[in-house]
């Protein structure tokens, strides 16, 4: 059994699986909703004799397809996004990425029942807003796993890296009712508790680290121009590269929202409108043996680069409990970034596709070597203890 033995695999079912991925490229579906894109991966998987659970930690859309040997091995994780964004589609190119770690999974287990281990599809969903990954970290759904592994499209290779810490705030005011004209200073306006919060948030920017950045917008501002707004609301992401750094921001965010409150005489809550999401730890020693493969497999070593800047990943939150990697994978002729419409068409076309099989070759090549090789898991695994298992934001 070698590396050869799965690339074989993978091209055997490459128009298969290309058919998957256009599928679910068709049929886009929200976080939380990805009821089509999840049926037709699982079904793959069952196909490969793979046991799948779904609707993990009371997410429907969630599953974990495992395929186990009858002989003691590490286990490989891969991970599947497929939920698309509203009005765009699959411009992230998530259809790809589903189906990447699928095909990977399915050709790996051929050495698993060689070499021994199993290895492990996560089918996380809501990827763009409640990343599915944050609970399964938290939630101990990963224990026992030995690597984490996904790969992401882009119009360019590049070595796995960092991405954002971020927290989702939401501040609510309430304030009092009046007529607009009639009677003004009987109102309590909540719209200017939210204007205020904007202001300060502004005036603090300049004491903030390079690396932090917040963002926010006014999704309630009252409801007619003649009444005093009584409820406004505001919603913001606040990101850092370290998550440290970011409870410390958060929270001189939040004492931003407390002293405009106070000084319109509002009320108001804080909470999250969305899971908050790590800072990604990428194991270095994973991420080469990735490097490693890609330029195996024709891709020139120049043509990798070096930690873009992407945002914020919940992979991040994996990567805090397991030995993570999230690389990102050549779309030839896309100039493009990710959510936008000619990202959408090269993840629905041959650009895509040719992107997907190249990733899903390297991720089961790179599951091969962790498999194959005690001593590339021993450097992973002390490089990972070093670093230190960090606790989710």
């Amino acid at each position: 059994m070698n590396k050869d033995a799965l690339f074989e695999t993978i091209e055997k079912h490459k128009d298969q699986w290309i058919s998957i991925s256009r599928y679910i490229w068709e049929n886009p579906e929200l976080g939380n909703q990805e009821f089509k894109a999840m049926e037709i991966l699982t079904a793959e998987l069952r196909k490969h004799e793979f046991e799948v659970e779904t609707n993990i930690v009371n997410l429907e859309t969630a599953f974990i397809a495992t395929y186990r040997s009858n002989k003691p091995g590490p286990t490989i994780g891969y991970f599947a996004e497929y939920d698309a964004l509203p009005e765009i589609g699959h411009a992230c190119g998530h259809n790809l990425i589903g189906m990447m770690s699928t095909g990977a999974a399915i050709a790996l287990k051929e050495a698993v029942d060689t070499l021994g281990g199993k290895v492990i599809v996560y089918g996380t969903p809501a990827e763009e807003t409640n990343g599915a990954k944050v609970t399964f970290a938290s939630e101990g759904i990963l224990d026992g796993l030995d690597v984490a592994l996904m790969v992401h499209p882009s119009g360019v290779h590049e070595r796995s890296g960092s991405s954002m810490a971020m927290e989702a705030v939401q501040f609510d005011f309430f304030g009092k009712p009046a007529h607009a004209a009639a009677s003004p200073a009987e109102g309590v306006n909540a719209l200017e508790g939210v204007i205020q919060t904007f202001n300060l948030i502004n005036a603090l920017r300049q004491h903030l680290p390079d690396d932090v950045r917040i963002h926010g917008i006014i999704t309630n501002g009252g409801d007619v121009v003649n009444v005093v707004p009584a409820r406004a609301q505001a919603q913001f992401y606040v990101r850092a590269n370290d998550k440290n750094v970011l409870q410390e921001t958060s929270e001189k965010v939040k004492r931003c929202a407390e002293a405009a409150a106070l000084a319109t005489g509002c009320e108001f809550d804080i909470s999250n409108h969305e899971l908050g999401y790590d800072n990604l730890h990428t194991n270095e020693a994973l991420s080469e043996l990735y490097c490693q493969n890609l330029v195996a497999l024709g891709v020139k070593p120049e043509e990798i680069e070096t930690d873009q800047d992407h945002g914020s990943l919940d992979m991040g939150n994996v990567s805090q409990v397991v030995p993570a990697i999230h690389p990102y994978i050549k779309m030839d002729d896309c100039p493009h970034s990710g959510h936008t419409t000619g990202f959408h068409d090269a993840a629905g076309d041959s650009r895509g596709f040719e992107a997907m099989i190249l990733g899903a070759k390297t991720l089961a090549a790179t599951g091969y070597d962790v498999l194959a090789n005690p001593a590339y898991l021993q450097d992973i695994k002390e490089e990972f203890k070093r670093v230190g298992p960090k606790s989710s934001i």
